[in-house]
């Protein structure tokens, strides 16, 4: 594996998740106006080496791609995400989309749906995952609006017959496993909508960056007590079977992003109080 020293410019991202890991993105996608510049991209981070990027141009823009989340083998989740965004914090990533497949957690959500969510509960265990101590980071606004107006608007226009969910709360757990009946349960009672594993750290690394993120999630599956019991085929057949439509969306979202939209997700990142003396 050669690791490179210099890391590309690029003010967007996309993290992919489990709704296109089944595709080479974007080379199975076939779009005018989309080259893969370069593939199999590794940097040394101050975390270990980083996930496999690619380089890619959408509408003569580049744009940093990463598969799964960064999550591999012998690389705990969190320090897959401080490696994945301390690569984009030196790109000078401004702005990130990503995906993911997640359980429904209320009945109206049916497999294939599709949510936007516009904030989150962590009953993860990554919740001190950071890349430095310099930032004090508000919450308040987790999700940024004008990303999510996008995606929303995008995945009308592409499926006009597809359900599709502006807002949402989404719990984020750390896997690998799935969530109990009881937990489930305890979760509809605060509120949420989707359960899933990826929203966070990821949230709180953009907002460390200065960047703006929103994500769009595919319903895989009725959590547990939800609905009738999913199937592992049905699991597969949706990841498999959808892997391009999303991709599509994705695609069509990116090239519609303006790295300079003026928005007020980086006043919500500020110098930390807690100085040594």
């Amino acid at each position: 594996m050669r690791i490179r020293s210099h890391i590309p410019k690029a003010e967007k991202a996309f993290i992919g998740g489990s709704s296109t890991f089944s595709i080479d993105f974007p080379e199975n996608l076939g779009e005018e106006g989309v080259s893969v510049l370069e593939k199999g991209l590794v940097f040394q981070t101050p975390f270990g080496p980083s996930p496999r990027f690619k380089l890619i141009e959408v509408s003569e823009e580049p744009v940093l791609v990463v598969k799964m989340h960064g999550w591999r083998k012998g690389v705990s989740r969190a320090d897959a995400s401080r490696q994945l965004f301390w690569v984009l914090q030196q790109a000078g990533v401004k702005k990130i989309i990503a995906e993911g497949g997640v359980g429904s957690i209320r009945e109206e959500l049916h497999p294939r749906d599709l949510i936007i969510p516009h904030d989150y509960i962590d009953q993860s265990m990554r919740k001190d995952v950071s890349l430095s101590a310099d930032y004090l980071l508000m919450m308040r606004e987790p999700i940024c609006q004008d990303l999510s107006q996008l995606l929303f608007s995008v995945a009308r226009n592409l499926f006009p017959r597809r359900n599709v969910v502006d807002g949402g709360v989404y719990v984020v757990t750390d896997g690998y496993h799935f969530e109990s009946r009881a937990e489930i349960r305890a979760m509809r009672e605060w509120g949420a909508d989707i359960v899933g594993q990826s929203l966070c750290p990821e949230v709180y690394l953009a907002r460390e960056i200065g960047a703006c993120y929103a994500g769009i999630y595919q319903v895989a599956n009725y959590a547990e007590g939800i609905g009738k019991d999913w199937e592992h085929a049905e699991l597969k057949d949706i990841f498999v079977s959808e892997a391009k439509n999303i991709g599509d969306l994705l695609l069509s979202a990116l090239s519609q992003i303006e790295p300079k939209w003026p928005c007020h997700c980086q006043e919500l990142r500020k110098d930390t109080l807690l100085r040594d003396k």
